[in-house]
């Protein structure tokens, strides 16, 4: 998988482990962990065979968007980095031809 960044402030605070440590606490193995998860992913139907993960589309204002688990609450938001996105043939995302995506944040938007 192809990892992009909102921002460079984010890149770094997903990439470095001091920043990662600094930034996510607690929660910094786990970021790790997803990030390395969606590194050696060939593609993104791949990450919803990590168990734990819960990769999934979200809806509403974040349409277009979709997460993995992080802990209870946060969620590493992200979207295809594609154009046009990959759909099937009913609209829905082509969770294979995902290859690249734009990590935007982590939140808890519960």
């Amino acid at each position: 998988m192809d990892i992009n960044y909102k921002s460079n402030k984010l890149k770094k605070q997903l990439t470095e482990p001091k920043h990662i440590s600094k930034a996510f606490g607690q929660m910094a193995r786990k970021v790790r962990q997803r990030i390395e998860e969606l590194k050696a992913c060939e593609d993104l139907s791949v990450m919803k065979s990590f168990p734990g993960a819960n990769c999934h589309e979200l809806s509403g204002k974040r349409n277009g968007q979709l997460a993995v688990n992080i802990s209870e609450n946060y969620r590493l938001i992200f979207e295809p980095l594609h154009d046009p996105t990959p759909l099937k043939d009913d609209g829905g995302l082509a969770w294979n031809g995902v290859n690249s995506i734009r990590i935007l944040e982590i939140e808890d938007y519960h």
